[in-house]
């Protein structure tokens, strides 16, 4: 790398650190419509998130962007949001497991893994009741919620309402909810029939949940 190409990337850093930026790795739409949402609500968050669904939705795919992401100069964290009901469905859990491994190196110290078993509906699901209970399926979990949002549906219209999008609706209940993730934490991937939420760690990331909850 010539002089002038590491000066610039050295100011080009600089000029970051006064705003983090967050990539946000995510397999479907339901994960990218509500940090859309959280992004377009939360202006007082100093940080540039930025949700991503790669081309690739293979779970070797979405590591390799998780990669790609993490080496980049202007990317502060990287989070990589993972269902787990479809890794255990695709037969992927031992791939997992390497992944998870080789990112635990401290060349990938700014990656964060947060894993939901079966799915982010867990985590919406947990807004409004503690528990712990396993939901092998995540229409299991889906019917669940339904006890509390009572039209709940996984399409951009419900997710992207105007005035009544799905972070509206459930932020009254977040605190609650990332409360509830205390009892939800990963105990390892040996034992799959686990109930598991670790949104929590997006949250407790740079302040995020501090400022959102007007303590900043």
């Amino acid at each position: 790398m010539t002089r002038k190409k590491k000066i610039f990337r050295r100011k080009y850093r600089q000029k970051r650190q006064g705003k983090p930026a967050y990539a946000i790795i995510i397999e479907g739409e339901t994960e990218y419509w509500y940090f859309q949402k959280l992004k377009e609500h939360e202006r007082k968050l100093i940080v540039n998130i930025k949700p991503t669904i790669p081309k690739g939705k293979k779970l070797s795919e979405l590591f390799e962007k998780v990669i790609e992401e993490a080496k980049r100069d202007e990317l502060t964290k990287v989070f990589w949001i993972i269902d787990l009901d479809k890794v255990i469905r695709d037969r992927k859990v031992e791939e997992l497991r390497k992944y998870l491994s080789m990112l635990e190196s401290k060349e990938y110290s700014n990656v964060i893994t947060i894993l939901n078993n079966p799915c982010l509906e867990f985590w919406f699901l947990l807004h409004f009741q503690k528990t712990t209970k396993y939901y092998q399926r995540c229409h299991k979990a889906i019917d669940e919620l339904k006890k509390h949002l009572a039209d709940y549906s996984k399409n951009k219209k419900y997710f992207t309402k105007k005035n009544n999008d799905i972070y509206l609706r459930l932020k009254p209940h977040l605190e609650k909810a990332l409360k509830n993730t205390r009892k939800t934490q990963r105990k390892g991937l040996n034992n799959l029939q686990q109930a598991i939420c670790e949104m929590n760690l997006f949250f407790e990331t740079g302040q995020i949940g501090e400022i959102i909850f007007g303590e900043k």
